[in-house]
């Protein structure tokens, strides 16, 4: 009698074609949102074409990691708040920027948060978040 009723038993199975995404269209796994040339300008409060950006120091560990870069020199091409900006300075990136041997535009905006490094290492700007590395084009 036990026999016939363990063969008896029916389990449940959730039927694959009655599956339905109601996101599908907006949903974008593993594609992180990359600003373009215009956006990266229009969103940040400093940009600066420099061909003398170098990686100063770099945190791991507990927390978040972060980036610390040296920008020796540059010429201003958008400004907020500073009128004039004091060379050599550094700005802090939450992610390793691909530096290229050409010149280059930072994207930089006020730095929020790290109230303990910015004082320490004089700490104004961070790098606008989602903007890639650009090369400055060359006019011909």
């Amino acid at each position: 009698m036990l026999m016939v009723l363990a063969a008896c038993e029916k389990k449940y199975q959730k039927p694959d074609h009655y599956e339905v995404d109601l996101f599908e269209d907006e949903r974008q796994q593993g594609k992180a949102y990359i600003m373009d040339e215009e956006e990266c300008f229009d969103g940040s409060e400093l940009v600066i074409a420099s061909s003398n950006v170098k990686l100063a120091d770099s945190s791991r560990g507990r927390g978040k990691s972060f980036f610390l870069y040296k920008v020796r020199s540059g010429k201003v091409l958008k400004t907020v708040r500073d009128s004039v900006v004091d060379y050599p300075f550094m700005f802090l990136s939450q992610q390793r920027l691909k530096l290229k041997s050409d010149s280059i535009y930072l994207y930089l905006k006020k730095l929020e948060g790290y109230r303990l490094i910015a004082p320490e290492r004089n700490l104004k700007y961070e790098w606008l978040k989602a903007a890639p590395v650009y090369s400055v084009k060359k006019d011909k």
